[in-house]
């Protein structure tokens, strides 16, 4: 849940990208990094684990600005995408106000990004949170590959379908490495994010 401090009037809000492993969630947060680097009010911060990592950095976003007389700052976080780390996972979802799934479009990714969705579904129940009340976008990640030759791509009907069928939650097409819908999917989740925290404010 969001931090709120009534002294300095600040709202902390935190946001956590989720999907597979290798489907761009670090790509995402870097491009973001790159993008926003003026307002970001924190290095980007990198925890390595074999073969995977964690990043986070914290940033105020220059189209909110003050809501309700308070100052909001984002926390975008990365979860480790490897089953091993799902201690890991659990950790930085505690308090989690927002999530982005990033999806591998990769054909024989198919059944990662089922398995990484399902995965949150439980890690959020172990929270007491449901994925169908909490603030959530779907990415449909790596788009630019299908100019490539040999790269099979799922289509966005088989994605919808297999991630999206029944929560029915706002989805983008995107390439992270590009930067294609990498702040449109930001944008979304936090004024999803927020219109749900607002009420909180006083």
């Amino acid at each position: 849940m969001a931090s709120i401090n009534l002294r300095n009037r600040i709202v902390q809000v935190k946001i956590v990208y989720y999907g597979p492993a290798r489907g761009g969630k670090t790509t995402n947060l870097e491009y973001i990094y790159r993008r926003f680097i003026d307002h970001a009010k924190s290095e980007l911060v990198s925890i390595k684990t074999d073969g995977d990592r964690t990043i986070f950095f914290d940033y105020l976003p220059i189209d909110i600005g003050k809501v309700r007389g308070h100052d909001v700052k984002i926390q975008l976080y990365t979860v480790p995408g490897q089953v091993m780390y799902n201690a890991t996972r659990r950790l930085v979802l505690k308090g989690v106000d927002g999530i982005v799934f990033v999806a591998d479009s990769l054909v024989d990714r198919k059944d990662k990004n089922i398995e990484s969705l399902k995965n949150l579904e439980e890690n959020l129940i172990t929270q007491n949170t449901s994925i169908n009340t909490i603030p959530f976008v779907i990415q449909y990640n790596k788009r630019d590959l299908v100019s490539q030759g040999g790269m099979s791509l799922l289509s966005f009907e088989t994605l919808e379908n297999d991630l999206n069928s029944k929560r029915k939650a706002p989805s983008f097409m995107a390439s992270a490495m590009r930067g294609d819908n990498v702040i449109e999917t930001l944008k979304k989740i936090t004024s999803l994010t927020m219109a749900r925290l607002i009420d909180n404010l006083v």
